[in-house]
Order: structure tokens, then sequence, then C-alpha cells
């Protein structure tokens, strides 16, 4: 039996996975995929399609509308270019 292997951080976005509702996104099998959450990850494929950047500028708009502040937001997603969906190959 394959073990689930658990991200902290979703991989994608850099939200905490314990923050995940569903504590992670979907494969096309329905299986489990715990290195996203079920914001970015659903039947295999990611809801997000731009870049990095973009995700970024996403993710400070959406914390931003919840009452963080610009700052914070900018801080908890600056790291989100280094994360594996983002990362060179």
């Amino acid at each position: 039996m394959e073990t689930l292997v658990v991200s902290k951080f979703c991989q994608s976005c850099g939200m905490p996975m314990k923050k995940d509702p569903k504590q992670g996104g979907h494969n096309k099998d329905g299986s489990k995929n715990g290195n996203y959450c079920s914001y970015c990850y659903v039947d295999g494929e990611f809801t997000f399609k731009g870049t990095a950047k973009e995700m970024q500028s996403f993710c400070i708009e959406k914390m931003k509308e919840m009452g963080t502040s610009s700052f914070v937001a900018w801080l908890f997603t600056r790291n989100i270019p280094r994360l594996a969906r983002w990362r060179k190959k």
C-alpha cells in the first residue's frame, strides 16, 4: 500500500495544509494528493492556470478581501515562486 506524502504547505499557493477544509486536493483517480490544497488541485488538474507571479497577486488579493493587510499578505505569499509547482525543472 502506498503512503500519502503530505506537505506542510500547498506546493502551489503556499496555504498551510492544516487550513484546507478537505486536507488536500484529489488526483484524477479520486485518490488524495497531499502536495496541493483542494482549492488549487481538483481531479488531477490545477485550478489556477497562470504564472507564479499571477498566483502571488491572486492570493494577495484574496487575503486582502479577508481583512489581511497588504504587507502581511505579501509576507505570506513571497515564497510562492519557490514552491514545487513553480520551480524550474
